[in-house]
């Protein structure tokens, strides 16, 4: 029977792991999606969207479609769901795997004030800057909602639901951006200060960029860490040797 392997995605690793697991014969790939962006890219193998109702329903699910291998491609910041993964996964036996790129470190000429949270980040803000490129996702903003003296820019693929900052300009884009890009943006915007997760990786990491030649101090929230036991691999390489699939 050909090996089953689930994909919690919505992310650029999770849709490039696809494409590497479809390319293998005989491999079935089945790719979640938690349904928040609507018109999502496009992905290799099957598409499920939607979620599992916790770690007791995403248990059932790899039973009921004999799932052979979980892996977790979802945001760093997606906590909630990596713990269900790993309850899920001690809870059945399947093997697990967490990919998840390396997080952002600070070089020479960045300002990095970092916060473990996003109310801590809300929390540094009146010190650093008034004209703020917030870039932590819609879903997020909640945490800024309070702050009535900065104006806010925020970045993001669909609009935002409240609660929102009262002074807020939504600028509607798909990603990736170059340096050029994002330096023309915080200047136009006149930004004095950014505020980010610590996602990792090359396809958002321009806007840090433009924040070093510019100048301006950035906020990076930390990532939350994974759960005890769990193992991570950097990389799709990394997936498909935990897998014991080589590269094609």
């Amino acid at each position: 029977m050909s090996p089953h392997v689930l994909v919690l995605g919505g992310t650029t690793q999770a849709r490039e792991l696809a494409a590497a697991l479809a390319a293998h014969p005989g491999v079935r790939v089945t790719t979640s999606l938690a349904g928040r962006v609507t018109r999502p890219g496009a992905v290799a193998g099957e598409v499920r969207t939607g979620g599992f109702g916790g770690a007791e329903g995403l248990a059932a699910w790899l039973r009921e479609r004999r799932v052979d291998a979980l892996v977790d491609a979802t945001h760093p910041f997606a906590a909630a769901i990596t713990a269900n993964a790993a309850r899920a996964a001690a809870a059945t036996g399947v093997p697990a795997v967490v990919l998840r790129r390396p997080g952002w470190r600070p070089g020479p000429g960045d300002h990095w004030h970092t916060a473990p949270t996003l109310a801590t980040a809300a929390e540094l803000l009146p010190g650093l800057g008034t004209r703020v490129f917030l870039t932590t996702g819609r879903l997020g903003l909640a945490a800024f909602a309070h702050l009535t003296d900065p104006h806010f820019v925020v970045r993001s693929v669909e609009p935002p639901a409240p609660p929102l900052p009262p002074h807020l300009d939504v600028v509607l884009a798909r990603g990736p951006f170059t340096v050029a890009d994002e330096s023309a943006l915080l200047r136009e915007r006149r930004i004095d200060v950014l505020v980010t997760k610590d996602s990792g990786g090359a396809a958002t990491s321009a806007k840090l960029t433009a924040a070093r030649e510019l100048g301006l101090p950035v906020v990076m929230v930390s990532r939350p860490p994974l759960p005890p036991g769990v193992r991570a691999v950097p990389d799709v390489a990394g997936v498909l040797a935990a897998l014991d699939l080589s590269p094609r």
